[in-house]
């Protein structure tokens, strides 16, 4: 059984997979995975005990490291405790840096300092190594043990001191991006309040069916996706949609999970289970949109595996080639124990998942969902985009203008009825139309069949019949109604074009991306769509197998990274094939939001350009971190190794380099796409 449970106090990526690797050598434990950025253990176990090991495994080999049962209180106790010794030890290092005393007095003083210090890390060091794991922690006790050994005592105690220091503000800095994050998502509803024959009962969100009726009072989270049955209220979205300004709705309107009632009692009818609301999706989304990493990310992740073994190798050489040219041991000591200090791999560890994960999050609160940063990576290439019409483009909400009657003796009305009892079980728009447009009660019909792109069949009454698209020259969508294969009516609807789609067209030209719209609808109405748009091609007539084939020959170009934007079950395919599937939150069928990898909460085209801006953006964070922490490292690699730089240049140029990369990572969350 897979189990997700909090992990707090891990501030080092080396140390956290360090100890993912040591949570996989427990029997009991099938496969286990610690998502640093996001403080998640994830881990597959049928023992109930599993977690006990787990966290006993911790305790030794992290400290800092807290599993579920911690409280914020004990959290902050810890921290106290952590800075006190800190100080004490920085304090006694002063003492013996300054004061003259004997020569045993100095050493014990020393060695207390020092573990006052960086007990923790020397500890975490010689657990890690006898169980075969070499990281940073290695690394610097190493360097405080051989700077005290050449009789360099005050930069051994400086070393550790500042490391240790480094890693609170590291510390900090992340637990200050995870917040801000967390904040983001904080949208799971705690209860619902439902009524049940005629009371009012406290229950979880989960144990809400579909029809049942929820009150929701002024102030509170709405936990069910439903439709309002009575009241009427301002609504604030911002959590889901990333837009400020509340909007009203009424009786009749759909209201989404998460939403915030501002004021007055609403009643809601439930549409959905929980599992299936908007809430319970955007945290599934988020919560699992670090399983799917960016080659810059893997490639990262691979590296440091190996990083800590080939810089002691390395610091070995300087040594050697230091020692063969000066013939100074106590120098050639010196000079690789500054290898070791400047090499420490956290600068790349740390920063680079956690400005993806505030990309991810920045997206995520302008309603913007993106599955993983590969995905994130991929929008930011994008250079042509598609766009299905119905639901994306267009409200997708058609209005019967006309209904026409071709069989002697039919009317109005019952062509609609005939109509209504074919497209009853179908999720396409058009069939939604019909259906509010039908005034009878509807019958069972046999042998009924949808085909994606042309219609359904279906027999009544002894009659065969078709309900499905019809070709013709109008500017207005035209449903054929057939008996028998002879046509007996047609109903005219029209499409709205959404007010957001001019933007989210404009918007992606001055990004220099080229804009395609596909549909199946005729020419005339595509062709008035495209130019209203401004959309660079546009095609119509087109079969979901024919959208499907018009991506395929557009990537068959290498140059070309196509994004595709749709809502329908009949785009799945096209979403799937794209190098970036973008889904209507709200509008789109279950189908296509599974098969995307960008889910747009408002059903707003618009946030196809942001989601673009925030990937760029991000990206260049990234490769920002990458180059900055390159860049200082090997700088000081080289000014050290012909020694005009000391070890305490060293040890600034790796903590301060790490804390720049982490505070220019969370710039990632703050960028506005503007």
């Amino acid at each position: 059984m897979k189990k997700v449970v909090k992990i707090e106090g891990l501030d080092c990526p080396n140390c956290a997979r360090a100890l993912e690797k040591e949570i996989n050598k427990i029997e009991s434990v099938k496969e286990a995975k610690i998502d640093f950025v996001a403080s998640k253990l994830i881990y597959e176990s049928d023992d109930e005990n599993a977690l006990d090991e787990i966290v006993e495994l911790s305790k030794k080999i992290e400290p800092n490291a807290r599993i579920l049962e911690q409280k914020e209180k004990q959290i902050n106790k810890k921290f106290v405790l952590d800075l006190s010794l800190l100080l004490a030890g920085i304090a006694i290092g002063v003492c013996v840096l300054t004061i003259s005393m004997p020569i045993w007095l100095y050493w014990t003083l020393f060695v207390v300092s020092a573990l006052l210090m960086g007990y923790k890390t020397y500890l975490k060091a010689i657990v890690l190594l006898f169980r075969g794991t070499i990281n940073e922690n290695l690394l610097i006790t190493l360097s405080v043990i051989g700077a005290a050994a050449v009789g360099q005592s005050m930069e051994s105690l400086m070393v550790i001191g500042l490391y240790s220091i480094g890693k609170i503000l590291e510390g900090l800095a992340v637990d200050k991006s995870r917040k801000s994050i967390e904040s983001i998502v904080n949208l799971r509803p705690e209860f619902a309040l439902v009524l049940r024959n005629g009371a009012e009962e406290r229950i979880s969100p989960q144990d809400v069916k579909i029809g049942e009726t929820i009150l929701v009072k002024p102030g509170e989270r709405v936990p069910i996706d439903g439709r309002i049955l009575e009241g009427t209220s301002m609504v604030d979205l911002q959590s889901l949609t990333g837009e400020s300004v509340p909007v009203s709705l009424k009786v009749g309107d759909e209201i989404l999970s998460g939403a915030i009632v501002l004021d007055g009692l609403v009643q809601i009818e439930t549409t959905k289970k929980y599992e299936d609301s908007a809430v319970s999706k955007i945290l599934n989304l988020i919560e699992n949109a670090q399983e799917k990493k960016s080659k810059t990310e893997t490639l990262i992740s691979k590296i440091t595996k190996w990083y800590t073994l080939g810089v002691i190798v390395c610091s070995l050489l300087v040594f050697g080639i230091v020692y063969g040219v000066v013939g100074d041991l106590s120098e050639a000591i010196y000079r690789g124990l500054i290898f070791l200090v400047v090499s420490c791999p956290c600068a790349f560890a740390i920063s680079v998942p956690l400005s993806y994960f505030s990309g991810i999050g920045n997206a995520s609160k302008r309603g913007i969902l993106i599955k993983g940063s590969n995905y994130l990576d991929a929008c930011a290439k994008l250079n042509v985009v598609a766009f299905d019409k119905t639901g994306t483009l267009t409200t997708g909400e058609f209005e019967v203008e006309k209904v026409v009657c071709l069989k002697d003796g039919l009317s109005e009305n019952q062509l609609v009825f005939l109509a209504a009892l074919g497209e009853q079980n179908s999720l396409h728009p058009l069939a939604k139309s019909i259906l509010s447009y039908n005034t009878k009660k509807l019958r069972k019909v046999k042998n009924a069949k949808e085909i994606a792109g042309h219609g359904v069949y279906f027999e009544f009454n002894k009659n065969k019949y078709f309900v499905g698209k019809t070709e013709n020259e109008s500017k207005n969508t035209i449903v054929g109604v057939y008996e028998n294969e002879l046509k007996i009516g047609e109903i005219e609807l029209k499409d709205k074009i959404k007010g957001t789609s001019f933007d989210a067209i404009k918007s992606l030209n001055e990004l220099g991306v080229k804009t395609v719209l596909l549909s199946g609808d005729n020419k005339e109405i595509v062709e008035e769509v495209g130019k209203k748009l401004n959309v660079s091609t546009f095609v119509s007539n087109l079969l979901p197998e024919d959208k499907f084939e018009f991506i395929q020959n557009l990537k068959k170009n290498n140059k070309n990274l196509i994004g595709y934007v749709g809502d329908g079950i009949n785009d799945a395919p096209s979403l799937t094939l794209a190098d970036v599937g973008f889904s209507m939150g709200i509008g789109g069928s279950p189908a296509s939001v599974e098969a995307s990898d960008i889910v747009l909460v408002d059903d707003n085209p618009k946030k196809v350009s942001s989601a673009i801006k925030i990937s760029k953006f991000t990206r260049k964070i990234v490769w920002e971190d990458i180059i900055l922490s390159a860049g200082v490292k090997f700088c000081f690699l080289l000014l050290g190794a012909i020694g005009i730089t000391g070890m305490l240049s060293a040890v600034f140029a790796d903590v301060g380099v790490t804390v720049l990369a982490i505070l220019n990572s969370i710039r990632a969350l703050k960028y506005n796409p503007k």
